[in-house]
């Protein structure tokens, strides 16, 4: 599939009130009514950053992991968001990534934001996640991730990296600016979805959610707004223009030690 259509859908932050996020988020699916090959959610997006890991945790058979494949299914695209899931007695901040067929594939937060202790209610993930979907490569991430560009490095030839985020107000200009270096440096497309409101640690957060092309150009912009917004990525161009501009075969040859 040469052209492939991305959701980005950015609500206010239910604070530890997964129901609640669940149906605000559906009512804007319903309400759209367009049709799209992925839907990008946000981080935690069913309780906003919270470190209530004990409480709020779910497990890979539980509402919202069902709610996702069942909104995959009827809406024919890729679900992804990440939530908090224990497993065998650990805790993970977990990307889900539920495909139409009822499939689930996942990415545990690797690089935890100590600045909050995440790393106290959280185990970290260890691997990174790349697959592929309706003829594109994929590669998800999650927040602090966007700062490390050596974890992010387009080693596999991704076509489109997908971040979902509680990234803070203070800080916009870094995500923005992360959000296009990363895309530039890794000539591909890049989707941050982020948080949107005030959660329950009096933390700010302005949205900002949107689409950069592999030349750091924001095609899609959802401002601070409660939006649910669709943007036609092109395979041909980028392909094209990697042909035109081929900088990932001159990128330096290590590995992580």
């Amino acid at each position: 599939m040469s052209e492939l259509k991305v959701t980005l859908i950015q609500t206010p932050i239910v604070w530890e009130n997964s129901a609640q996020a669940r149906n605000q988020i559906e009512e804007l699916i319903n309400s759209s009514g367009s049709k799209t090959d992925i839907i990008v959610l946000c981080e935690m997006f069913t309780t906003g950053f919270s470190m209530n890991s004990e409480i709020l945790a779910e497990t890979m058979d539980g509402p919202t992991v069902n709610w996702m494949q069942s909104i995959a299914q009827k809406q024919d695209a890729l679900v992804i968001g990440s939530l908090i899931i224990l497993e065998a007695g650990y805790y993970f901040n977990r990307c889900i990534c539920a495909f139409p067929d009822g499939s689930i594939l996942y990415y545990d937060k690797v690089h935890l934001f100590t600045l909050a202790d995440e790393h106290l209610h959280f185990t970290k993930g260890n691997k990174k996640l790349v697959f592929d979907f309706r003829g594109w490569k994929l590669m998800p991430f999650i927040c602090y991730d966007l700062r490390f560009p050596v974890w992010l490095r387009n080693v596999y030839q991704v076509d489109l990296m997908i971040g979902v985020a509680q990234f803070p107000a203070r800080r916009r200009q870094a995500w923005l600016s992360l959000l296009t270096a990363r895309s530039i440096e890794n000539v591909c497309f890049t989707i941050g979805v982020n948080g949107l409101g005030t959660d329950g640690n009096n933390i700010e957060y302005s949205g900002d959610s949107g689409v950069w092309d592999y030349e750091g150009n924001r095609i899609l912009d959802l401002g601070s707004e409660v939006k649910i917004q669709t943007a036609s990525l092109s395979l041909e161009k980028l392909s094209a223009f990697r042909r035109a501009y081929p900088f990932l075969k001159d990128m330096d040859k290590f590995s992580l030690g």
